[in-house]
């Protein structure tokens, strides 16, 4: 395995900066990682459906955030625990994902990327408008036992649930590499990524593709969104924020480039919980976020003026 030596500076800088976290406050790191899992898992689904059927879906945070609500209330009403309601709800939202791609994204795949927006956009709204009249804007939260499990190592203590977002993020990085690399329609779809005329020339059912790929997004930010809610408090305005952190996050990486999220969303979330652990900072952390975002498109842009 050969290392890049332009990737040997920036290497030994996250190493450093690792040591120097671990050793002013090891939970930084430990919060960092898990909080990086998170914005991974929700922004995945959305550089999926970005690189292979080109739509920025503004409304990815609220398909989250009705997936919390169709798994809240599957366990308030018949008891369910929200792990075991993840299939049901997963099927509902392959569902509603076909139809919302059915009966309005299709219709604008060869219209402005401005139009596209505009319809996302407006059904962002709807959901969040839907949820807040039906369950009013009131905050709920289901008491889980289990959320609250702790470790301890040395003199250090922290919460573990939160790795479960790191699980997620991880599994569903691989998977999809797996999938695109592996299957007949993986390689069917990047194909249709890469040139959808070159690829219905040569017999590939673009739509059937897009089809599908926007229905499986959905269904993977759908269980992100019943993991969600086992942990966080949700309210109809929950979704707005990750739909803005999963675009950065994919403009940061690259689109289409899974890795790069993952990557990007471990600068992220460490720089956010570095942030959080100063006393009298945190309300800073959403402010570095895009900060850090900024600054890096910004260098990518100069290199590419200088190449």
């Amino acid at each position: 395995m050969t290392v890049n030596r332009k990737a040997v500076p920036w290497i030994i800088l996250g190493a450093a900066a690792v040591v120097a976290i671990l050793a002013w406050k090891p939970t930084v790191l430990i919060y960092g990682v898990q909080r990086a899992g998170l914005y991974a898992s929700v922004a995945i689904p959305m550089a999926l459906v970005l690189g292979i059927v080109h739509i920025v879906n503004l409304a990815h945070g609220e398909i989250m955030m009705v997936s919390a609500y169709l798994t809240y209330n599957i366990a308030r009403s018949i008891g369910l625990d929200p792990w075991l309601a993840l299939l049901p709800v997963a099927l509902v939202m392959g569902i509603m994902g076909y139809f919302i791609f059915q009966l309005t994204i299709r219709h604008t795949l060869k219209a402005p990327e401005l139009n596209q927006l505009i319809l996302t956009f407006g059904i962002a709204i709807t959901m969040t408008q839907a949820i807040s009249l039906i369950f009013t804007p009131q905050t709920r939260k289901l008491p889980l036992s289990y959320v609250s499990m702790s470790a301890t190592i040395g003199e250090t203590s922290f919460g573990v649930y939160d790795f479960v977002y790191v699980a997620i993020a991880l599994l569903m990085g691989f998977g999809i590499k797996w999938f695109l690399s592996n299957t007949r329609m993986g390689k069917a779809a990047v194909a249709v990524g890469q040139n959808p005329r070159g690829a219905a020339i040569v017999g590939i059912d673009v739509m059937k593709t897009y089809v599908f790929i926007f229905t499986v997004s959905v269904i993977l930010v759908g269980m992100t969104g019943s993991v969600f809610m086992t942990r966080q408090s949700i309210f109809p305005y929950v979704g707005s924020p990750y739909t803005m952190k999963s675009f950065s996050l994919v403009a940061m990486a690259g689109i289409g480039s899974i890795s790069g999220i993952i990557y990007s969303s471990l600068l992220l979330g460490i720089a956010e919980a570095a942030i959080n652990g100063i006393r009298g900072a945190s309300g800073w952390s959403g402010i570095v976020f895009f900060l850090i975002i900024i600054i890096v498109i910004a260098v990518r842009a100069y290199k590419g003026r200088k190449l």
